[in-house]
């Protein structure tokens, strides 16, 4: 636009004022977007969240829906508002998985319950859920979008492989390959390659590739 302005001022003939040009910087709508979202407890989303979920408890486990809650954050992990996307809210539970109170037959020293994580997080278990759910559909991706005490909620990001528009999109027709099938499943989302340790690489990283299981599972 300045260079514009420039041509414009060249050409003008002489003694004829130009108007001046002035870009004004701000920030786009993702970037409010987001910044309600870094802390929903401090901004407007609390009042939207405690309205939403009591609607949210009433609903399935996993439905669709027609638009993203966190706008920017779609966006940033692949959803586009075309055909062939579909976004489904998922519902899980909260919890470590601990086992239940050993009341005889063991000692009390193999009785295994502290100290005992999931090897998964409560992301990735929403995911793969959510694939088998709609079978015709691969996991994009996913991000949080609320919690309560007893749940915690998910919208994915699901994509048709075989929905034409899909197919002669250059940007998103890599996973109509079988290669990319059950994404979800074998970690290959951004959650999954997190759960994974995929994240980190040099020192320290070493037993993390290919796979943690490809080196007894010392890699975390």
């Amino acid at each position: 636009m300045a260079k514009k302005a420039a041509e414009k001022a060249e050409t003008a003939p002489a003694g004829e004022e130009t108007e001046e040009v002035k870009t004004v910087p701000g920030k786009g709508i993702y970037h409010y977007i987001a910044e309600a979202w870094n802390d929903p407890d401090e901004t407007y989303v609390k009042g939207l969240q405690f309205e939403r979920l009591i609607e949210w408890r009433r609903e399935e486990n996993f439905c669709r829906i027609e638009h993203p809650t966190r706008l920017d954050r779609a966006r940033k992990l692949g959803f586009r508002a075309k055909q062939g996307y579909v976004l489904v809210r998922a519902r899980v539970r909260k919890g470590a998985l601990q086992k239940r109170k050993i009341r005889k037959g063991r000692r009390a020293k193999r009785k295994g319950i502290v100290k005992i994580t999931a090897a998964k997080s409560l992301q990735r278990i929403a995911e793969e859920r959510a694939g088998k759910r709609y079978p015709n559909l691969e996991v994009l991706n996913s991000y949080w979008v609320g919690s309560d005490g007893k749940k915690e909620w998910f919208e994915i990001i699901m994509v048709d492989p075989h929905h034409p528009v899909i197919v002669s999109d250059p940007k998103i027709n890599w996973i109509c390959d079988a290669v990319h099938k059950g994404r979800a499943s074998r970690g290959l989302t951004s959650s999954g390659k997190k759960g994974r340790g995929l994240r980190h690489k040099g020192k320290g990283a070493e037993k993390l590739r290919p796979s943690v299981g490809a080196h007894d599972r010392k890699g975390k």
